[in-house]
């Protein structure tokens, strides 16, 4: 049996298209999509890849990150996941926009972001990571999408 090729991406379907895709749905995938992201960057910031060392010797602490001893590589693995968990929570946080029980999604999202910084603050060691770079991740989703908004306005004025 010969499988012909068509010359179509076999993606093309599955690509969003407008007239076919209702918003509700759009917006259902992608609350599950950011949710998923969510869970997954907070789990690794809480269990850092590699865990946490479980005795204090040889001048490592007790509970911190093993991987924080390669501190190039642990700063790209924390501001990234950093990034993709605030960026997750800011799509969750705008598409659940005028949902009932909206202060409580807000609520609940922020206490995750709360959370997760102590989480990360408490296995990282202090000379391994300038947290003000983790900080700048965290709010670099929110000040681009403020950053958009407004330009979006000037322009329609």
């Amino acid at each position: 049996m010969v499988i012909k090729s068509t010359g179509k991406s076999w993606f093309k379907f599955f690509q969003y298209e407008e007239d076919r895709d209702s918003p509700s749905d759009v917006r259902n995938l992608l609350l599950i999509v950011a949710t998923l992201i969510a869970a997954v960057t907070f789990q690794a910031g809480v269990n850092p890849p590699g865990g946490v060392w479980q005795e204090t010797s040889q001048g490592h602490i007790a509970g911190r990150a093993i991987y924080a001893s390669q501190p190039p590589a642990f700063y790209v693995f924390l501001i990234s996941n950093t990034l993709a968990l605030s960026a997750s929570i800011l799509v969750i946080i705008s598409l659940t926009y005028g949902f009932p029980f909206q202060l409580e999604v807000i609520v609940a999202t922020i206490s995750m972001i709360v959370t997760y910084g102590s989480a990360i603050f408490a296995v990282t060691p202090g000379e391994s990571v300038r947290f003000r770079y983790v900080v700048a991740a965290a709010a670099v989703p929110f000040v681009i999408r403020c950053l958009i908004y407004m330009f979006n306005k000037f322009r329609k004025e």
